[in-house]
């Protein structure tokens, strides 16, 4: 890992990759989400402090844990003056998404255990579907895999694709 003397309190971009391993486009995409921040120069190129790069490590972490950019982003906004987040945040910020995270977990561990279940089937339309139709919560409703309804507005028609228009439909008319 590259070695930015102390004195340098901005970074390049190239320099905020090399030290955070984070691609110059995955900085610009965190930049474009409100992430991380930088300024420009007369010339127009990024400078970025360097705590970004603490920052930068906290994105990552929190992506590698499956947490979502939009709440990352939101964790962020949150710290006072728009600060670097400190081991104390992420220990607050990680117990609160803990049961968020164990129940993603809970519902994967569903899907694994399950998935064998629908391999011979492909369709997915099963009445009991245990992937598109946990616990039959639309059994009561129709038979067939669960359907999402498209709101449109009134007088609006919807098109089919080629797919929709070649399948054949099911005896209820759930298709």
């Amino acid at each position: 890992m590259p070695k930015i003397p102390e004195k340098i309190h901005e970074l390049t971009v190239g320099q905020l990759s090399a030290r955070s391993g984070a691609a110059v486009s995955a900085l610009h995409f965190y930049e474009s989400k409100g992430l991380i921040s930088s300024r420009r120069t007369a010339g127009n190129q990024r400078r970025y402090s360097r705590d970004t790069l603490r920052r930068v490590a906290f994105v990552r972490a929190s992506q590698r844990v499956g947490i979502p950019l939009a709440t990352i982003r939101d964790a962020l906004a949150e710290l006072p003056e728009g600060r670097t987040p400190t081991r104390e945040d992420w220990a607050h910020l990680s117990e609160a998404w803990r049961s968020e995270l164990d129940e993603r977990i809970k519902q994967l561990s569903r899907l694994r255990d399950h998935l064998t279940d629908c391999i011979g089937c492909g369709c997915l339309s099963l009445e009991n579907c245990v992937l598109s139709n946990p616990d039959d919560v639309f059994g009561e409703k129709q038979s067939g895999s669960r359907l999402m309804v498209e709101r449109r507005p009134a007088g609006t028609k919807q098109r089919k694709s080629a797919g929709q228009r070649e399948r054949a439909c099911e005896p209820e008319g759930s298709c």
